[in-house]
């Protein structure tokens, strides 16, 4: 009875500890997150075109309360938030028009660029209306745009994010494959063109995170949390041609923005 009592005080003691210590993480974890100042840049990925729920105020910028900057402020509130994503934002425009809320003071920065200045809406509008040489032709044109002008765009950007938020913890987010190869599709693109078009995606991701990298920033891959919601897939998060709204096609749904890149940002925060 007496080794009882002995293992059962000792049992309450170990797990009151563990309880406290725990309390205490979670209350430190809280602390931290609410302390964070945030700052959302980035293209029509991050400012959340095809999610719906546009807020007005953010005019042609098409900024979504469904996007995942938005889903990580409301998981996290954080100290600060703003978020100055805008669809159609090449690189220039974000060292233009999109810096103004980076301080000394910034934590954290999200950002999403570079497939507007390797002309990505060109190439699906080739790759759907015209034949399948021609998209593999502007296709090779985008690689060659990734290799040859892509970085220095990258390294202003990501030089300057330095320069007016030195203490930050900035990630930059990539861009999925599209489609899912010998998938549920029967008209479309060839199969082809739907390689070509996710090499080409890896593509751009491997020269973001070779810069990214360089600038000692944390690069996000979301190809991982699209495997099996391409499009193709029969569980889509990615729109596919809209020509209702042709704006949100080849971008992520509602469920790309919350399942696809929530996450990603969330573990590399």
């Amino acid at each position: 009875m007496k080794m009882s009592r002995l293992v059962a005080f000792s049992s309450s003691l170990l797990l009151g500890t563990v309880l406290a210590l725990t309390g205490a993480s979670v209350a430190q974890a809280q602390e931290s997150a609410q302390s964070v100042d945030y700052v959302a840049l980035g293209d029509s990925y991050s400012s959340g075109v095809g999610a719906g729920a546009y807020d007005s105020a953010s005019g042609d910028c098409k900024r979504s309360t469904r996007a995942y900057p938005v889903l990580w402020k409301a998981a996290n509130n954080p100290a600060s938030f703003a978020f100055t994503a805008c669809s159609g934002a090449r690189t220039g425009d974000v060292t233009a028009g999109q810096l103004g809320p980076l301080t000394s003071a910034t934590d954290l920065v999200s950002i999403s660029i570079g497939g507007n200045d390797a002309g990505f809406a060109d190439v699906m509008t080739t790759c759907v209306l015209q034949s399948e040489a021609t998209c593999l032709g502007r296709i090779a044109t985008a690689r060659a745009y990734v290799d040859s002008t892509l970085p220095g765009r990258l390294d202003s950007v990501y030089a300057a994010i330095s320069a007016k938020a030195p203490a930050a913890h900035v990630v930059v987010l990539g861009y999925p494959r599209f489609y899912k190869l010998g998938g549920s599709c029967i008209a479309g693109l060839s199969e082809k063109e739907r390689s070509a078009i996710n090499g080409a995606a890896d593509y751009l991701n491997a020269a973001t995170a070779k810069r990214a990298a360089d600038h000692g920033f944390t690069f996000g891959d979301v190809t991982s949390t699209f495997t099996g919601h391409e499009i193709c897939s029969g569980s889509a998060w990615l729109h596919s041609v809209n020509w209702l709204n042709i704006g949100e096609s080849y971008h992520p749904t509602a469920a790309g923005q919350s399942g696809g890149y929530l996450p990603v940002l969330s573990s590399k925060s």
